[in-house]
């Protein structure tokens, strides 16, 4: 395993440490890469959300917020998966595999609903958004948790 300090350039080897300089944490590149896929899921996802919720009707550019969500959601999950050695059937595994699920199904069900150009279920979609975003909270408090205790 290479240690490196963080004004050292970025490998692309999973197994590099960072270590920050003055020795306040380290951190695996993998698990860097994890968290800040998660960030940037949970960013896009509220902005697509809250946005349509705001908004009152489903647009095309909430779509792709959704679907940035989604990418970068599963672009972190892979990530965890492969730090754990797979899936941990556990509350956190299992709301989590129910919730990048839902995540999909929203997504392409939000596709649906503009490719259709179906004006009322444009209107009442953000009811589906608010409950999926709801669920997918559960899983990222509850791996924010497990990360901290």
């Amino acid at each position: 395993m290479q240690i490196s300090s963080i004004d050292s350039p970025i490998t692309n080897d999973p197994t590099t440490t960072y270590t920050h300089r003055k020795g306040g944490f380290t951190m695996n590149a993998t698990l860097a890469v994890a968290i800040i896929s998660m960030i940037a899921a949970l960013t896009f996802y509220t902005i697509g959300v809250w946005s349509e919720k705001i908004q009152g009707v489903l647009k095309p550019w909430h779509l792709a917020f959704f679907w940035l969500g989604l990418v970068f959601d599963t672009l972190g999950t892979n990530r965890m998966f492969h730090i754990a050695g797979g899936v941990q059937l556990d509350v956190h595994g299992v709301t989590g595999l129910i919730a990048i699920t839902l995540m999909f199904i929203h997504a392409m069900w939000a596709s649906w609903v503009l490719y259709k150009k179906d004006e009322n279920a444009a209107r009442n979609f953000h009811k589906f958004s608010i409950m999926v975003w709801v669920i997918w909270l559960i899983p990222f408090v509850s791996g924010l948790a497990l990360a901290m205790f």
